[in-house]
């Protein structure tokens, strides 16, 4: 089954609709490539896929393990590259609720981020930068 049905919409704009749940996404061409800049651009969502598949793993991880990340929080930052046009570093800084996460809790929390599916399935070519502000 597929998973997403994608319509251009016009003026450098795409929406997006998940099939299973009907949620709709908009996607804007970014105001340094043509567009207005009005929603994500695919190169955010690019970016943004990175922090959410790392803090749902993570997530996964927690409940095993009963820790508590409720409240975490990730500011991502996409740096574009030119020649080819393309992402070249995401910066995922994470901002943890708690402050007193023993080692093995932040050994597995980590580990989790690192491994998540969309970190593995990005290029090698991709500078993934993360950070853990515990």
């Amino acid at each position: 089954m597929a998973t997403s049905k994608i319509t251009y919409t016009g003026n450098l704009r795409t929406e997006a609709i998940h099939l299973q749940s009907g949620t709709t996404i908009i996607t804007d061409a970014p105001t340094d490539n043509n567009g207005k800049g009005e929603a994500f651009s695919p190169t955010d969502l690019l970016a943004t896929s990175l922090g959410c598949c790392m803090l749902t793993i993570m997530g996964i991880v927690a409940e095993r393990h009963a820790i508590d990340i409720v409240g975490t929080t990730i500011d991502i930052t996409k740096i574009m590259e030119s020649n080819p046009r393309r992402v070249g570093e995401v910066i995922v800084s994470f901002t943890m609720p708690k402050n007193n996460y023993s080692d093995k809790e932040k050994e597995l929390l980590e580990h989790a981020a690192h491994t998540c599916p969309v970190a593995k399935s990005l290029s090698a070519e991709l500078k993934q930068t993360i950070v853990f502000n515990y």
